[in-house]
């Protein structure tokens, strides 16, 4: 995500070193290339133009103080001011309301409403202990209604039934005197979507919020259609008054203009985004954070609070425990990491909030989460005395557990060559070196990353 940005933004701040304070002449250079970077990122032009001059403003005469060197410099004055862009804060849900609090999706067909509905219930249900219902109104594509009522189901949140030769606005009330009856926190409305915006789809979506009356109207858009996400999203804006926008598919390989553009085009601060397929894939967006990510500082923050809701702390610390005797480390506890690490979202989630620093120091590493799945099949094949001594795994064993996780023998004979390297990089760093040491011997190393 916004990987070329990333890229282009460094490679501008390289060639600002040795020189005393930021002045014209020093940056308009470098102001050009971060306006190129912006404009290949697909951001408005609009927005472009604004950014770059306030960059200009904040940034000429400023003294370069201390160690910092004027690209540190500017790099502070591109943060700050990528943050304003954003919104400079995240807008939470309001959900102040008398239950349940009626939360609209709307957007085109294929931006994701149905699985964002999904996301979200799964989100406020265990982040904020919310009892949500679902329904969908959505009775024109095929097999939308079963679609929400899969998702439901396989994520345990409560489905409203309906029917495509219901109406919409029927469906919609019925769903709100349930919820009403069966004391829901939440009602989650998923709505029908067009390829293209027409004026049946506003006529419906606007009757659904003059009936429902809901206190959150979210604009659910896909961030890879690039400033057609921006022009839809000021569309929906003026036939809606939409609360906020989801950006969805930030994980894949949009450019990413979409997430710096759509709060100064609509005025409406973007409250999500979704950063993976996974049930858990949607997280509060945050514009300093993104800024941050944006400039290759990472965000240390969303992975500690990810960890705080993923890891298993007891567990943790037993291992930290291993970790810093340099004994005991087995199977079992790599089994654990691989665990730990998919609560998280996966290594590729995990790598992605990394500052740029310490994912350079994986560099060439192939980050595989499939492997991850496959490791983890190949030690439940395991007995218990082999997950606690690996030694005993020769030929005839290493046959059955392959012909029991469904892998070839190579498989194995990988697993295992991945735990001893990885059982010798915690002796590395029980003995002293820290992370960094420790991160130099990644690649390749830790289950899902191999050369």
């Amino acid at each position: 995500m916004l990987d070329n940005l990333t890229q282009r933004l460094s490679g501008v701040i390289k060639n600002l070193r040795g020189q005393a304070r930021l002045t014209e002449s020093n940056i308009q250079d470098a102001l050009r290339e971060v306006r190129m970077a912006l404009l290949e990122a697909d951001v408005a032009l609009p927005v472009v133009k604004d950014f770059i001059a306030q960059v200009k403003e904040a940034a000429l005469g400023q003294e370069v103080i201390g160690n910092l060197n004027p690209g540190q410099a500017l790099i502070g004055v591109v943060h700050r001011e990528l943050t304003k862009l954003m919104g400079e804060h995240n807008d939470a849900l309001n959900l102040a309301t008398t239950p349940p609090a009626v939360i609209l999706m709307a957007g085109l067909q294929g931006a994701g409403k149905t699985t964002t509905s999904g996301k979200l219930a799964k989100l406020l249900r265990e982040q904020q202990k919310k009892k949500v219902l679902l329904v969908s109104c959505d009775v024109y594509r095929p097999a939308a209604i079963e679609q929400l009522r899969t998702l439901a189901q396989q994520l345990e949140i409560d489905f409203f039934a309906s029917d495509i030769s219901q109406k919409p606005q029927d469906i919609a009330l019925a769903a709100h005197d349930y919820a009403k009856k069966h004391y829901h926190d939440v009602l989650i409305v998923d709505t029908a979507g067009r390829l293209a915006i027409d004026e049946a789809m506003m006529a419906e979506i606007k009757q659904l919020h003059a009936a429902l009356k809901p206190i959150e109207t979210l604009f659910v858009v896909d961030a890879m259609t690039g400033q057609d996400a921006v022009n839809t999203a000021k569309a929906f804006g003026e036939a809606l008054p939409l609360t906020g926008v989801i950006l969805t598919k930030l994980d894949g390989d949009a450019r990413g203009g979409a997430a710096l553009s759509v709060r100064q085009i609509t005025g409406k601060p973007i409250k999500f985004v979704g950063v993976s397929e996974k049930p858990n894939g949607l997280e509060a967006f945050h514009p300093e954070r993104m800024a941050s990510r944006v400039l290759g500082m990472g965000d240390v923050l969303s992975l500690l609070e990810e960890a705080q809701r993923g890891v298993d702390i007891a567990e943790a610390e037993k291992l930290a425990k291993k970790v810093q005797s340099g004994k005991g480390f087995d199977l079992n506890d790599f089994k654990m990491q691989i665990v730990q690490m998919r609560k998280m979202g996966g290594m590729s989630a995990l790598m992605d909030k990394l500052p740029a620093q310490l994912s350079q120091a994986a560099s060439g590493a192939k980050v595989d989460d499939k492997q991850i799945n496959r490791i983890e099949g190949i030690i439940n094949s395991m007995t218990p005395l082999e997950r606690t001594k690996p030694e005993l795994i020769k030929a005839s064993r290493k046959r059955r557990i392959a012909m029991g996780a469904g892998v070839q023998v190579m498989h194995v004979n990988q697993l295992l060559n991945q735990f001893e390297q990885t059982q010798k990089m915690m002796k590395m760093f029980s003995k002293g070196g820290g992370m960094a040491k420790m991160m130099r011997g990644m690649a390749g190393k830790i289950p899902g990353m191999g050369r």
